[in-house]
């Protein structure tokens, strides 16, 4: 059982602004159960589409893959200014089911690409037409970038994941869609953001540590999140968990790798010492641009 020093009320999974949340369309006070509610949307399971891409292997247990399993959408859990994520029942009739949490990015003439042009730098595609559409945002090359965006965090999660970094799963992904791993409670719950939780010293240190730890690791693989603060990461319980990476950044290749990995750990430094727990942002920095290879 989740630490009631975590806030207990129902969160909503990788919000960003509280301007752009909805409510979700289904009450989950009580265990999910898709039978529950007949009129559900549902269709059969998307795991097997032609293009879809699936996470690494070995895939946890949860994971379902049976081709008789159904999609069910149970409700919006955060929208945002490019892209919307859904809770989503998988379940096989009579047989295993797991939540999802599918994040889909918006179309082209609903994006807003404020954050674009910092961090695509040093991205490529093979096809020099389509990076020449995306670099002067036309309508194709807006779709391509919400493609890029969605491969963009399916190929973090799944590298990451690889690596033993805390992520959510990347189950699969089709087209602009990122079918991951709910984290959560099993009733729908969705874990608190960092933002949202009043922890205790000891957890404060236990957190700060796992931060680093993960830091660490993204940093030896020469990445840095690009967008990292308290809003970015959840509590799972104890364990602190890596969320919303689109915009991971390559250290080395982007000539702003430096920047964006300094202003990730001071970020998440200032709300560690706001709550209590002083740490120093500086010396951090200077060791995981040395595990980049770039100082």
């Amino acid at each position: 059982m989740r630490d009631q020093n975590f806030a207990s009320s129902r969160r909503r999974f990788d919000d960003d602004d509280p301007n752009f949340l909805k409510r979700l369309s289904h009450d989950f006070d009580t265990a999910w159960d898709s039978s529950d509610d007949p009129s559900g949307d549902e269709q059969y399971s998307s795991w097997d589409t032609p293009g879809v891409l699936h996470g690494p292997e070995p895939r946890p247990d949860w994971v379902v893959t049976e081709l008789s399993a159904r999609d069910t959408e149970l409700g919006v859990l955060k929208t945002g200014k490019e892209a919307d994520v859904h809770l989503v029942e998988r379940a096989v009739p009579d047989g295993p089911r797991t939540l999802l949490a599918a994040k889909r990015y918006r179309a082209a003439e609903h994006r807003m690409f404020h954050r674009d042009s910092g961090y695509l730098e040093g991205r490529r595609v093979r096809e020099s037409r389509v990076t020449r559409a995306m670099e002067s945002r036309t309508a194709f090359g807006r779709e391509a970038l919400a493609g890029q965006w969605a491969a963009a965090e399916f190929g973090a999660l799944g590298q990451l994941w690889a690596l033993g970094v805390s992520v959510p799963y990347p189950v699969q992904l089709l087209g602009t869609e990122v079918m991951l791993e709910f984290v959560g409670a099993p009733d729908g719950t969705a874990a608190p953001r960092l933002a949202q939780t009043r922890p205790s010293r000891a957890e404060l240190e236990s957190l700060w540590w796992q931060l680093v730890d993960g830091l660490r690791v993204l940093a030896r693989a020469g990445l840095a999140h690009g967008d990292l603060s308290p809003y970015n990461l959840l509590v799972d319980g104890e364990r602190l968990v890596f969320i919303d990476l689109p915009q991971i950044v390559d250290v080395v290749i982007n000539p702003n790798g430096a920047e964006f990995l300094a202003r990730d750990v001071a970020n998440v430094a200032r709300w560690f010492t706001g709550k209590g727990f002083p740490v120093d942002p500086e010396p951090l920095v200077v060791e995981l641009l040395h595990d980049a290879g770039i100082r």
